[in-house]
Formats: C-alpha cells, structure tokens, sequence
C-alpha cells in the first residue's frame, strides 16, 4: 500500500507521457517519407513533439536542428518527472542524470580528438545542464585539447576517473570511452543501490546487473567486429562485473575466433535460452529488445513503483535514438522497407 501511495502520482503523470509516445504504425508512416522535412510536419501532429518542431524553421534546416528539438522533448519529459517525484525518486533521478553528463563529456573528447573546426553546439542543453548537473558546459566548450578538457572537469567525479588515463599521456579516445562507462556504470550500480530498498532494489540490482551483461557482450562484439582486437586486449576493455554470465562463458565469448563463433556461445548462455536473439537479428538490436522486454515486463508487473519511471525513460530515450535514425537514413535515400529494418518498432 505503501508503493502505490508514494508513486500514484508519477505513475498517472508518467501514464500520460506514455500515451504520447510513438507507436508501430508512426514509425511506417515515417519509413515512407522521402525528406526530412516531412518527418518535421509529422513530428508536428504529435503531442510530445509539437512545440519544438514548430519552432524550426523549414527553408533553413540544417542538419542535426532536428536532433536538438528532440533531445529538447526528452529533457522536458525528464523535468516532468523530476517535478512529480518524491525525495527518493528524485534521489534517484539525479543518479540517472549522469548518464546525459557522461554523453556530454563523450561529445567534447569527440571534438578535441578529432580536431573538429565545428564550435561546440551545446547551447540547447545549458538550460537543463545548469538545472540540474553540476557539470558547466560554459567551462567544458572553451576546452581546444584533451589537456585542457580534463583540466576543465577538475573539482567533478568525472576528473578523478579520468586523471589516471590522463597521466599515462597516451591514451585514446576509445580509453577514454571506456574510462567512463566503466565509471558511470559502477557509481550507478553502487549509489542506485543506497536510494532503493527492498523489491525495488532487487530489480534494481537485476537491471544493472543484466544490462552491464549486455553492454559487455556488445563490446567484445565491436572490438571483433570493428577493431579485431585479441582476447588480452578485450579483457582490458569490459566490466569486471557478471550476472548471468559465468566466469567460463563469458571466457568463451572472448576468445571465440570470430563474430559467428561468438553469437554460438553466446546461445549456450542465459541469454541464448532465457531470452533468445532473433534469427539473423544483429548483437545491438537483439540487447536493446531485450533490456526493452524487461523494462516493460517490470512495468507491467509492478506498475506502482520505481519500474514505471525506468521504463518510460529508457522507451523515451530509445524513441529519441529511433527517430534520429530515422533521419538519417532518409537523409541517404533508403527505401522504407530499408529504413523499417532499421527502426523495427517499440512496444509501449
């Protein structure tokens, strides 16, 4: 009873957020648009939408406008949530926020990195940065090199993270990537833990432990599939963490001699009988179905708790990655039976 009176609020605010959310059918619609300015006039008829594509201006849209007023509806749907919280949901909001602070330290190695001539375009998210985040883009864009990016998160978590790849003075930005999702990825495991209790800390626990699951198996993938890196070298890259995968599996799933032996054993796992890839399905489409099967299995099955705000933020931020997807292959001229194989759907 308990539950239900500290979430019957959020959850009749998040239910309302949910309706808004595209369905099946839209993401058809949108497969058969030939310019991306038809998916703006559509994206305008939708409620979660509406207001920010109609602040763009058609005759002068440049790329990634859109993908700004999208990322403007998923903020604006985190400070609803936030606004409807209780102490602990907000507790537990403000962890969940790091995962935007991470993408944004992401976004500015890519910039010192790759010597980018492009200013950094971060304005659009200042306003919910200086909000809630103690991170300063103001600081973080005056950063023209790596020496000084670091320096400039000095006083933040993040800088002790990065110190020691910092020091070695020869890191790349894949060791910064990795320097960070091992970061992110441990402190939220550790702190969600402190701020739930009870069932919800155990679905808690289950989540993330399936999820760094997941994040594992598809980084091994990537390092054989992209950068055919060796078992010693993809050993140093994952999470020192295991849920479902026993030490001698995921030993197995390393050290097969290639992405066909890989997918092989990863069958003989938890996650090749529990919930089975779809034939011919990729590693990254079948992990995003599966954390989404879950998310929607808690919500269904606890509706009155914490599952409801872990769910709808995850289909909310999945919507945001579908829809920029979307753009871009329209941008590259698929056909719509091209553009819905990459876009599939999503359950609400």
């Amino acid at each position: 009873m308990g539950n239900v009176m500290a979430y019957s609020g959020l959850t009749t605010k998040i239910r309302a957020m949910q309706a808004k959310l595209l369905t099946q059918a839209d993401y058809e619609t949108i497969s058969g648009f030939t310019d991306v300015v038809q998916v703006v006039e559509f994206l305008k008829t939708k409620p979660a939408y509406a207001v920010y594509m109609d602040q763009l201006e058609l005759a002068h849209l440049h790329r990634g406008d859109i993908e700004k007023m999208l990322y403007q509806s998923l903020y604006n749907d985190y400070t609803r949530i936030f606004r409807f919280a209780g102490i602990d949901q907000k507790k537990f909001l403000k962890i969940y926020w790091k995962k935007y602070e991470v993408s944004v330290i992401n976004y500015c190695l890519r910039i010192v990195f790759n010597h980018y001539d492009k200013p950094y375009d971060l304005d659009y998210k200042k306003e919910f940065f200086d909000k809630y985040s103690k991170l300063s883009i103001d600081k973080l864009i005056t950063s023209t090199n790596i020496d000084e990016l670091v320096d400039n998160l000095r006083g933040s978590e993040y800088y002790e993270a990065l110190k020691p790849i910092w020091d070695s003075g020869a890191a790349t930005l894949f060791d910064y990537d990795q320097a960070l999702e091992l970061y992110y990825f441990t402190n939220y495991w550790r702190r969600g833990r402190k701020v739930f209790s009870g069932k919800s800390r155990e679905r808690f626990s289950r989540d993330v432990g399936i999820k760094m699951d997941l994040m594992n198996i598809q980084w091994v993938y990537r390092a054989k599939q992209y950068y055919r890196m060796l078992p010693a070298e993809i050993y140093a890259l994952t999470l020192p963490y295991h849920f479902h995968l026993s030490t001698e599996e995921f030993k197995a799933i390393v050290e097969a001699p290639n992405v066909e032996e890989m997918k092989k054993q990863i069958e003989n796992t938890y996650y090749g009988t529990h919930v089975h890839m779809k034939e011919g399905q990729s590693i990254e489409k079948g992990i995003k179905d599966i954390l989404r099967d879950l998310y929607i299995s808690d919500r269904q099955k606890d509706p009155y708790s914490d599952a409801t705000m872990h769910a709808f933020l995850f289909l909310k931020e999945q919507e945001i990655d579908k829809l920029t997807t979307a753009l871009e292959c329209i941008r590259y001229g698929l056909t719509r039976q091209e553009i819905l194989t990459y876009l599939g759907g999503e359950s609400k």
